[in-house]
């Protein structure tokens, strides 16, 4: 039976039972008494170890309460959408709040990934150099040593800059065609910055990555990285896969998997009343353990700036709006499209 009894004085939740009573502060339990008698420190802020807010603004509009640390994301784009620019913003944000970042390059080599942000007017410089902002390279093994002598010889002055920069912030995978590789590699990275509970990790292309494997490799990957590095480091991914125009996801790999991800955030083109042109839209379809509003969200990308919203959400108004487990309607972790359609769970 509940009393209410208030706040956990070291995990800072609810105490839903009797509290446990020590040092005249209360307790939800004897492990988290302990804990605190062993550390000395709660955690800082409630719920800081649990969710963070992404920083785009696209992603942050359709979650209120944030997104959980122990969350594999996959983000479902369509070719025009700037899917790398929001790659680079989540990595800036999560840079710029102090968390150590890894991201898995299977598109471009490292000197092509750093002038990602200098395009967006964010300086990575100093990250890399400080090792904060780390990346896995399975792009340069497409080239032998003469190929990569080449690629390096044939670079403007600012371009082999940026290499030299990036090279000691890199981890090559020799073979991205072994998943065991890539996973090692990534593992290390991990490690070498003591990512537990902290940080994040960014992979560009599941799409690429697939094409290279066989798919009961890439399904296996998937699987392996979500639960080491999700749930067992509390390190939330967000991984990238390209789909067909139209807004059609398709069933191939990686969107076939979207019952094991924990969400799905996708982008896509829209045309205009008018027809005059194409309007880029971001929306979180799903996210299981958050509060979603799964509403189309219009957006462009402005240097210096990142993801900038229409203040005004497309689709039916006031259509798709949800918290956790809770819908007129429906049940569980149902979700409504912004243009009326129920999704059974996936």
């Amino acid at each position: 039976m509940s009393d209410d009894s208030g706040e956990c004085a070291f995990c800072r939740m609810a105490i839903p039972e009797s509290p446990v009573e020590h040092g005249g502060k209360q307790f939800c339990s004897t492990a988290c008494r302990e804990r605190l008698s062993e550390t000395g420190t709660p955690f800082v802020a409630a719920d800081s170890h649990r969710r963070i807010q992404p920083g785009v603004s696209g992603l942050d509009a359709s979650l209120p309460n944030g997104f959980p640390r122990n969350a594999f994301v996959l983000v479902a784009s369509e070719a025009g959408t700037r899917d790398r620019a929001l790659g680079a913003e989540l990595v800036w944000r999560a840079l710029k709040r102090g968390e150590p970042v890894v991201f898995t390059s299977f598109q471009e080599p490292p000197s092509a990934v750093v002038q990602q942000f200098i395009a967006m007017e964010w300086n990575v410089l100093p990250y890399l150099e400080s090792g904060q902002l780390h990346i896995v390279d399975c792009f340069t093994y497409r080239l032998d040593g003469q190929g990569r002598d080449r690629l390096f010889d044939r670079m403007g002055e600012w371009n082999r800059y940026l290499s030299t920069v990036a090279r000691a912030a890199t981890t090559p995978v020799r073979d991205p065609t072994d998943i065991r590789e890539i996973e090692n590699k990534l593992d290390n990275a991990l490690e070498g910055r003591e990512m537990i509970d902290d940080g994040l990790v960014v992979i560009d292309s599941l799409t690429e990555m697939g094409t290279l494997t066989q798919p009961v490799q890439a399904y296996d990957f998937v699987k392996d990285v979500r639960a080491d590095v999700c749930k067992g480091r509390f390190v939330p991914i967000f991984a990238g896969a390209a789909f067909g125009g139209g807004g059609g996801r398709g069933d191939s790999f990686p969107h076939d998997l979207t019952y094991v991800m924990d969400g799905l955030a996708e982008l896509k083109l829209d045309e205009e009343p008018s027809g005059d042109q194409l309007v880029k839209q971001v929306r979180i379809r799903k996210l299981n353990g958050a509060a979603v509003d799964p509403e189309w969200h219009s957006y462009d990308f402005e240097p210096g700036t990142g993801m900038v919203t229409d203040e005004r959400p497309s689709g039916a108004s006031g259509v798709g709006k949800r918290t956790d487990g809770e819908q007129t309607g429906e049940s569980g972790d149902d979700t409504v499209d912004g243009d009326g359609a129920t999704d059974a769970p996936e």
